[in-house]
């Protein structure tokens, strides 16, 4: 896959061979005549740049057709498009906060049924669906408790009952996870996180499948003008080349802070796909067979963590003596950021309705020297007044 990603040719009819895809920075192009026209017209229908891009992104995941946009929530929305009034969707109860306020505040209200199930619990999503369900929409690993979905085996019950699966894989990215290798009808990312990989630039995609479903969301990235302008659509382009690098330090410099923090008293729960710890193994518990599904979908657990303290003033306490780790939403750029998600990524969810511990802390490891992160995160550590164990002595800032 890496090798795909930096050896793709993003525009093999251009006479000049160039090395990067050209910026189509032009609102329309010009026809041959009155009655003959080119590919493009407008670019708000397509454009060279994002026909590179999309081309890419849809061989990433293996499917029939990409289409980008303009974030990842006008993605996630777009999805849902493929729902007509009467309707019913399923979505993960741990999932980002803006899907839970776009299911709840904007769909619902044209007239589709929405249900929040614990997916990775499969009788769950069996109890709930209905006659009327038409798609049961997940994250594996989820936002941000990271709950593990056994995806080959709800896509297979789900098509038996002609139910589509939709899968947002912002969290692996195709680097780490093949979704629609795994049963699923559509994928969705946020490419605002590890495909520009640097949080400067906004974009989602949605990857179909099948081309039944690829002709909907074309008509309404078209018909609602939510594409990705061609500028985004380059430094996307250019992210994904050096995504392969990001992916693999960030998530070597996970493991080894998911390992620290699972050595420290404050730490009264630990959420990280790609770590288990050694009592939960030996009582087997839903954490290891969490564990162990996972690594038979994905060949990573990415750079996305999260732990409870059992205490929301030391969890703050936390967070704000940190210096390295930068207090902010979203993920998957090269610098380390950390939240508590009831304060900002989820947010959104009325207090009546929010299921997450209050003081949860989501952290999202960047590329730096492990050294210095770990000593960051002991920094964090002595601020709560909690006793710790310190951490390896490297290098310090």
């Amino acid at each position: 896959p890496s090798t795909a990603m930096v050896a793709f040719n993003p525009a093999p009819n251009d006479p000049f061979k160039p090395t990067s895809m050209p910026i189509y920075q032009s609102a329309t192009f010009i026809q041959p005549s009155s009655t003959d026209f080119n590919d493009y017209d407008y670019t708000r229908s397509g454009n060279p740049t994002r026909t590179a891009l999309e081309t890419l992104v849809a061989g990433m995941e293996g499917a029939h057709a990409a289409f980008a946009f303009s974030t990842g929530m006008a993605a996630l929305s777009a999805m849902t498009r493929i729902l007509q009034h009467g309707d019913e969707i399923l979505c993960n109860a741990d999932i980002y906060g803006g899907m839970y306020r776009l299911l709840g505040k904007v769909v619902a209200r044209n007239g589709v049924s929405v249900k929040f199930v614990e997916s990775w619990d499969m009788q769950n999503v069996v109890k709930a669906i209905g006659p009327n369900t038409k798609i049961v929409h997940i994250e594996s690993p989820s936002n941000p408790l990271m709950h593990v979905t056994d995806m080959r085996k709800l896509s297979k019950f789900l098509h038996s009952k002609d139910i589509l699966l939709t899968v947002d894989n912002t969290i692996l990215t195709p680097y780490l996870m093949l979704p629609l290798e795994l049963g699923a009808d559509i994928v969705v990312h946020s490419a605002t996180k590890f495909f520009g990989g640097h949080a400067d630039t906004m974009a989602g995609f949605v990857c179909c499948k099948y081309e039944k479903h690829a002709k909907i969301i074309a008509f309404h990235q078209n018909a609602e003008g939510i594409a990705l302008s061609p500028f985004d659509c380059f430094l996307i382009l250019r992210g994904i080349k050096t995504m392969p690098i990001r992916i693999d330090k960030g998530q070597s410099n996970a493991m080894k802070v998911a390992e620290f923090l699972s050595r420290q008293p404050l730490v009264k729960k630990l959420h990280y796909a790609g770590f288990l710890r050694e009592e939960d193994r030996v009582a087997n518990s839903e954490k290891a067979q969490a564990y162990a599904m996972h690594k038979t979908q994905a060949k990573g657990a990415g750079v996305l963590l999260s732990f409870e303290t059992g205490s929301l003033k030391k969890s703050q306490q936390f967070v704000d003596a940190l210096k390295l780790f930068k207090i902010t939403v979203s993920f998957g750029g090269c610098g380390s950021v950390v939240e508590m998600p009831c304060m900002l990524s989820h947010a959104s969810i009325p207090a009546d309705e929010l299921v997450l511990p209050r003081d949860l802390v989501r952290m999202s490891i960047g590329v730096e020297d492990i050294g210095d992160l770990l000593a960051d995160i002991e920094i964090g550590l002595k601020a709560t007044g909690s006793p710790f164990v310190p951490a390896p002595p490297r290098s310090r800032m």
